[in-house]
């Protein structure tokens, strides 16, 4: 692993632990030449699908999109950097669990609506004002009663 202070190749691993419930490998390790510690990741490399967008594209499916889009979404929410990054491991993994080699990127999308439906209904109404492409503001009232009238049912 190349330290990221001096760029030199060699180290040595001092501590392993388990993280996100097994799905990922914490390790701290020390350059044997600047003598500096970091702490690399390691995951199980798996085969997520290529996302296809509107227009026909194709990109890989990329986390850290989703990550963005959630920070955005939740941007002044009181809602932790480790429940987004919980929310974006469960909708990678049901990306994953679906087993295709491809999947729209409607799809992803409206993963992404579950979960910040969920979480928080602020959040949930600026992604979706966004990802639905609202022109006026009759649609964003439409998801706006859509939500008050789910309110009043619980």
């Amino acid at each position: 692993m190349k330290c990221p202070f001096c760029d030199e190749l060699e180290d040595k691993v001092v501590d392993s632990r388990m993280a996100r419930e097994g799905g990922v490998i914490r390790r701290r390790r020390e350059c044997l030449s600047c003598k500096r510690r970091y702490t690399t990741y390691e995951r199980v490399e798996e085969s997520l699908p290529m996302v296809v967008k509107k227009d026909g594209r194709r990109e890989p499916f990329d986390r850290t999109k989703i990550m963005a889009g959630l920070k955005k979404a939740c941007e002044k929410r009181p809602i932790s950097t480790p429940t987004i990054e919980a929310v974006t491991d469960r909708i990678e993994k049901r990306v994953q669990e679906m087993g295709d080699t491809e999947i729209r990127s409607r799809t992803v999308g409206e993963e992404v609506m579950k979960e910040l439906h969920q979480l928080d209904q602020v959040a949930y109404v600026r992604f979706a004002s966004v990802y639905r492409e609202f022109k006026d503001i009759d649609q964003f009232m439409d998801e706006l009663k859509a939500l008050a009238h789910e309110r009043r049912e619980k």
